[in-house]
């Protein structure tokens, strides 16, 4: 046991001679990435490797702001119950129809986008505002997007819960409230689109599966015979045309 446990004790040694030689020096691992840099008009700001830090940090959290803070969840519930009332199992695939909520996202996104774009990229890029007033600068933007779809009845329910009275207006919200009031306004607002396209095709299976009945032929399934009758009936209105133009033109007005 002595024999193992002499090499340790030597290094230990070492280690407590050599140490305080190598503090008083500057060391190569001594990056300034936690710190702060004063600004020459006053205050301070985070310095660029933290920014870089906190940058590539939101980077990993993009595909979950992508769904509660979008119309990227009203798209693609609304699409995959089109997909399911019409019966065509996996067709479209799921690739397909998050490409197309996707594209329709930033669509809708755009005017939202361009906003930033100029109220924050811009002016930071040109070093007239700082990373804190950046990021709240962005943050406000996408909420005024979100308070614009929320219903007032999920916001007060949030608030309650989060133990608040209320708030004087749309301003005053947090971003923490605002959030979930969105994404419960969004599901109900796709619940709800979901269940107007399900209703035709509702109306030709139960034609299909009474007739079928009637002839006696309860053996024969009626999704099979009443699939080509629904996707009939979907071309001939052009029903991708119309679901698209009104999952854009939801998102036009105060919900």
């Amino acid at each position: 046991m002595m024999r193992f446990a002499r090499p340790g004790l030597c290094a230990v040694f070492l280690m407590l001679l050599v140490g305080p030689a190598f503090a008083q020096q500057p060391s190569m691992f001594d990056l300034p990435v936690l710190k702060l840099e004063a600004n020459p008009a006053g205050g301070q700001s985070l310095s660029l490797s933290l920014q870089a830090l906190i940058l590539m940090s939101a980077l990993t959290l993009l595909p979950s702001l992508l769904l509660v803070t979008t119309s990227f969840t009203r798209i693609i519930i609304t699409l995959s119950i089109l997909r399911q009332a019409l019966g065509t199992q996996q067709t479209p695939p799921n690739q397909v129809l998050v490409g197309l909520a996707l594209f329709l996202t930033f669509f809708i996104m755009t005017p939202t986008i361009t906003e930033i774009n100029t109220k924050v990229l811009t002016p930071y890029s040109a070093g007239q505002m700082g990373f804190e007033e950046a990021g709240t600068k962005t943050a406000s933007v996408i909420k005024a997007f979100m308070m614009r779809q929320t219903r007032q009845s999920d916001i007060v329910m949030i608030a309650e819960l989060g133990g608040e009275q209320g708030y004087e207006n749309a301003e005053a919200v947090p971003f923490t409230v605002a959030v979930p009031a969105f994404m419960i306004s969004e599901l109900r607002t796709a619940f709800t689109i979901g269940f107007l396209l399900y209703l035709p095709f509702l109306v030709i299976d139960i034609v299909v599966a009474s007739i079928l009945m009637s002839l006696g032929m309860m053996m024969l399934s009626p999704m099979l015979v009443s699939l080509p009758f629904k996707l009939l009936l979907f071309v001939i209105v052009d029903g991708w045309a119309m679901t698209v133009s009104s999952l854009v033109e939801s998102f036009s007005q105060r919900i």
